[in-house]
């Protein structure tokens, strides 16, 4: 298999914004900006499930290479297995693939995946990359028969873009204009047969016509527990890393249902095993190391805490609006809402209500903190089974 990286988001040109906060002799206050923020944010770096620098350099190392390697999302895995022995049986290319779901669930790995059961070569680039309709022309110019072009975060693609693309990924033409007034004429040039492999994170902002263009339509699930551990000592192993396995137990628990931080974590817990000389890290080990990054048991943050903390402290456990919320921890109300709030509403610890969000007793637990008249009365019989209530009661 051969991977063509066609284009990057690093490569586009700068947004106004960059330029402006560069103008004025002001490189090194820009740079210091970013550096603040890095500081600042440091789930960026750890438990967000983006993809950082860090991760493009050793993600290349632990991605497997085939679809029996590939562990978690068993459905999924079936369906594509069936689809793709029967694409490859017929001597044809796979219908086109739509993966959708929260960042660093192997959406990209499966494209991977994908490519190298089908024994073709992968086209890779991203929706912002691809402006104008000079892009997507070079782009599909540049597929094989049976390629595969995998397109992340295809909602993102401009309007124009996607009009060129719907001919291509439905009859495998594209249409071309050239000339102008009177002298316009259209060609409709063939394309071979090729696979697009589309990602996103947020399905909802694709429209219909494209969606519906897509034969397979996929949505990744976050890992249990079980999967997440073979994950982190396959990563363990590969990285010549000896844990033991409550030192993978340790990592999977903490890792947010993500096999992206799970390895993320792998990394850290062995420089911190290095740092430290072990030759074995154990449980001991791996759960020292993680509490220095301040991860805790649930995968929390130091970020995550004080949310749940301003919730309970400030405002009696809620309901409290989403820019309140905000203006109270100092983040802008998107950045609660599409990074803090997902993780901490799947695990329970808030409930987001048309009144505003709610901290539920499992973050009263969670912190230790005395439940006050207003939640027991609000969770009723549900709320006093937890050990924390129970002794409130006595």
């Amino acid at each position: 298999m051969a991977i063509i990286k066609t284009s990057d988001q690093e490569d586009s040109p700068k947004r106004p914004s960059d330029n402006a906060a560069r103008s004025d002799g002001g490189e090194r206050s820009a740079d210091k900006l970013k550096e603040s923020k890095s500081l600042t944010n440091r789930r960026s770096s750890i438990l967000s499930g983006k993809e950082n620098s860090q991760d493009q350099k050793a993600d290349s190392s632990v991605r497997p290479d085939n679809i029996d390697e590939y562990i978690g999302q068993t459905r999924l895995k079936a369906m594509m297995k069936m689809s793709i022995a029967a694409a490859r049986n017929r001597g044809e290319a796979l219908d086109h693939v739509l993966f959708y779901g929260p960042p660093g669930l192997g959406k990209t790995t499966l494209a991977r995946v994908i490519a190298n059961e089908m024994q073709a070569r992968i086209h890779m680039t991203s929706g912002p990359a691809l402006e104008r309709p000079r892009d997507i022309i070079g782009l599909v110019h540049q597929l094989e028969e049976g390629d595969v072009l995998f397109i992340d975060e295809i909602h993102r693609l401009s309007r124009v873009a996607e009009e060129l693309l719907y001919p291509a990924i439905e009859d495998f033409v594209i249409d071309l204009t050239t000339g102008k007034g009177h002298a316009t004429r259209t060609m409709r040039l063939p394309l071979p047969r090729f696979t697009l492999v589309g990602a996103t994170t947020k399905a909802g902002m694709l429209s219909n016509a494209l969606r519906d263009r897509f034969g397979f339509v996929c949505r990744l699930e976050f890992y249990d527990q079980d999967e997440l551990s073979k994950i982190v000592a396959r990563t363990a192993g590969i990285l010549n890393s000896d844990m033991t396995a409550e030192a993978v137990a340790a990592i999977a628990s903490r890792a947010r249902g993500t096999p992206r931080i799970a390895n993320r974590l792998v990394r850290l817990v062995r420089d911190f095993g290095e740092y430290q000389q072990a030759a074995t890290i154990d449980g001991e080990l791996a759960e020292k190391a993680l509490e220095s990054y301040q991860v805790d048991k649930f995968g929390l943050d130091v970020t995550d805490r004080r949310l749940l903390e301003i919730l309970i402290d400030n405002y009696d456990g809620g309901p409290v609006g989403l820019e309140t919320l905000a203006a109270t921890i100092g983040e802008d109300a998107d950045t609660i809402e599409d990074v803090y709030e997902p993780f901490l509403i799947q695990k329970g610890f808030i409930n987001r209500t048309p009144r505003g969000r709610m901290a539920t007793p499992y973050a009263y637990q969670h912190l230790g903190k005395p439940p006050s008249k207003r939640v027991l009365n609000e969770f009723g019989n549900d709320a006093r089974q937890l050990e924390i209530f129970k002794k409130a009661d006595e």
